[in-house]
């Protein structure tokens, strides 16, 4: 099987899921089951919603190493998840009782869609409600509502919540609540964003244990605007998705052009280059084979060097091998009437021992103990297809924008692609740079900013990843470092190598105990060796060590609209987080949150949840060994994160839709327009915190 192994014990112990089926709410099971179904083709891999039977199913997901993409609680009734899946993972999911719900994008680009939920049941005893969040906003005409409740009747899981809500003009109308867990702790009920005719103006809360909240008046969200840009203010210069070669010329083209306010930084640490060792099955991998693989690059001569077993014709002849003009020969053994006697342990130990400079073998999963077969010749091939792309180790670089770069300006850093697949985030940081350079000598506001703060950039933290996710395999997350040893270096697995960064700093971490990095190098969450074990992360650290005047950072990724900062990650059981911030700093987050949210929507009406704005740990998931953690708690940054692309509102369906890592072009520029907005305010809260202190 292609996934790791712990995910696929995971998946398939048959205690896993235990549950039956749930239906969507006012759905017969027959209902339910007539839903279109969603499939993929063989080694497909898609972007897909499931509905999972519970909270504890997704906590095994996470622990053990899926690919979650994000975390949209969208259902009354339902756990979702989304999750990147193979035809196999997907088989293995459903098998198990999770449903998908909805195909948001695939290798082949379709998409279909289906909604479940299920029922819950009821109990009765009296308990007392409190509204934690009530927020209403408009955005492009529609008036949405959303409400996060507590009950102190936290340890009974059936009990049932609804909220009533009343407009300025009489109307009402009801909703239903669903209750949240994270790592077997109740934390509230909630509900997506629902639409209203109008701006409420009260809202109570009621239990099926007969208990009723306090009616409360909703506050405007998020209640911040910036100022308007002034006539001319240029902006909207990304026209097309950026391959790291397309980003690495467009900085340097930005800092031939404005030489006055920016300096290119080289990062110290080179990253290992889009290249990969080369391989060969040696022999049918479906009945008896080896895996030879060179030792160094496959572009560092190996790629084409040809590998072939042969029989010698004579009886008693010893296991032996030749490498001469790139082929490398193996002669089989032979036993006294002449018959193969070389087994495949044999030859591969063989190859290993006689040429370790230059080859290693293992043998293919069921082939142990086999006779080795004449065969061959194959080729060694290090799999990329990505004839363009530069196989050298990367430098990855950085902008710096500002009219004094001494050091004396509150300083904010702003990087994006830690996440390979992720194709919209360069495209944010690159118009929020574009924006400033431009509009410094006609925009007075804007040369204001630039005079008084200090900007770092950094478009492609990943490079060599994302150049895998363009050329070969969209879905990588990761960077293209291979720890993996013996049979997990299977080129089948080749979709699955590598660390992912935004796994692999050095608070909160795997390494300590928290919640949400993997040991397993082929998870898609995998850790590294070590804490900061990788040169992408030990990038984004160094530039924050070497420049001290970094005071605020934005870590972009994608995708689900959410806005966030610390704390990142938690230890179970207990969910104990990293510690919390202050309660000044807590606000300070927040009312910089609202200020960045507001500044977002101006661009389209896009509106950030107030669901999803927050602790990591909170409103997405526990990420162990995140960035944003390691800066703010061992480097005293003031650090939040970013997931561009928001759940867009489907008025036709009346329902919240996932737009991917990779949406159609103009989304993912309408993205770049209104996260790069959000930056620039980022850079006022800089400004204005350092003229208050």
């Amino acid at each position: 099987m292609r996934w790791p192994a712990t995910l696929s014990a995971a998946l398939l112990t048959a205690t896993l899921l235990t549950v039956q089926p749930a239906t969507a709410a006012g759905q017969t099971a027959d209902a339910a089951d007539s839903l279109a179904p969603i499939t993929l083709a063989a080694g497909e891999r898609a972007l897909i919603r499931f509905q999972l039977p519970d909270e504890a199913a997704f906590e095994r997901l996470l622990t053990s190493g899926a690919d979650i993409a994000a975390r949209p609680r969208t259902t009354p009734g339902a756990v979702l998840a989304d999750v990147v899946v193979d035809d196999r993972e997907l088989a293995a999911l459903v098998a198990s009782r999770a449903k998908p719900v909805q195909l948001i994008h695939s290798e082949s680009d379709s998409a279909r869609r289906a909604a479940q939920s299920r029922t819950t049941a009821r109990a009765a005893a009296e308990d007392t409600l409190k509204f934690l969040q009530s927020y209403w906003w408009t955005s492009n005409g529609r008036t949405f509502l959303q409400t996060q409740v507590a009950t102190t009747a936290s340890d009974d899981p059936d009990v049932e919540i609804t909220v009533t809500w009343t407009t300025a003009d009489g109307a009402t109308g009801s909703y239903p609540l669903v209750r949240f867990e994270d790592a077997d702790e109740y934390q509230y009920h909630y509900a997506l964003p629902q639409p209203l005719p109008a701006k409420p103006v009260r809202v109570v809360a009621t239990s099926s244990l007969g208990g009723q909240s306090r009616a409360v008046t909703p506050s405007v969200w998020p209640g911040s605007t910036p100022p308007a840009n002034p006539a001319g203010y240029q902006k909207d210069f990304i026209d097309a998705y950026m391959t790291p070669t397309d980003v690495s010329a467009r900085i340097k083209r930005l800092a031939r052009q404005y030489p006055k306010l920016v300096d290119l930084i080289n990062l110290p640490n080179k990253t290992q280059g889009y290249r990969r060792t080369a391989v060969a099955y040696l022999g049918d991998p479906a009945a008896a084979a080896i895996v030879v693989e060179s030792v160094k690059f496959g572009d560092q001569g190996f790629n084409g060097v040809q590998v072939r077993t042969v029989d010698p014709g004579r009886s008693n002849r010893p296991l032996n091998a030749t490498y001469r003009d790139r082929v490398l020969t193996v002669q089989l053994a032979t036993g006294p009437a002449g018959q193969v006697i070389s087994t495949t342990d044999q030859v591969a130990a063989f190859i290993a021992a006689r040429y370790p400079q230059r080859f290693t073998a293992f043998v293919e999963d069921g082939s142990a103990g086999l006779i080795m077969p004449v065969t061959g010749p194959a080729r060694l091939d290090d799999g990329l297809a990505g004839t363009e792309v530069s196989k050298r180790p990367q430098t990855v670089q950085a902008l710096r924008i500002g009219k004094v770069r001494d050091g004396s300006k509150p300083g904010v850093l702003a990087y994006s692609q830690e996440h390979a697949r992720e194709w919209a985030t360069p495209l944010v940081t690159l118009e929020f740079a574009e924006r400033l350079l431009a509009n410094y000598a006609t925009d007075p506001a804007t040369r204001e900013l630039v005079d008084a703060t200090d900007v770092f950039i950094v478009p492609t933290v990943n490079p060599d990843g994302a150049n895998y996710s363009f050329n070969d395999f969209n879905f990588q997350r990761k960077n293209l470092v291979n720890h993996c040893t013996g049979a997990q270096r299977d080129p089948r697995y080749r979709n699955s190598w590598g660390v992912d960064v935004n796994r692999n700093y050095a608070v909160g971490s795997h390494f300590d105990g928290y919640v949400g990095g993997s040991a397993n190098c082929l998870s898609g969450t995998y850790s590294g060796t070590a804490e900061l074990s990788e040169a992408e992360s030990r990038n984004v650290v160094a530039l924050a060590e070497q420049n001290s005047n970094i005071k605020f950072s934005m870590n972009v990724h994608s995708y689900g609209g959410y806005f966030m900062w610390s704390p990142g990650a938690y230890k179970i059981p207990g969910r104990v987080t990293l510690p919390r911030p202050s309660i000044d700093e807590a606000k300070f987050f927040l009312d910089s949150a609202k200020r960045v949210v507001g500044a977002i929507s101006t661009e389209r009406g896009t509106v950030t949840w107030p669901a999803y704005t927050g602790p990591v740990a909170d409103v997405l998931y526990s990420a162990a060994g995140n960035s944003a953690d390691h800066l703010y708690y061992d480097l005293g940054i003031t650090a939040w994160n970013f997931e561009v692309g928001n759940d867009r509102w489907n008025e036709a369906t009346q329902q919240w839709e996932g737009v991917g890592f990779q949406p159609p072009f103009d989304e993912a520029h309408a993205e770049a327009q209104e996260y790069a907005g959000g930056l620039v305010e980022l850079v006022r809260i800089a400004r204005d915190q350092s003229e208050q202190r």
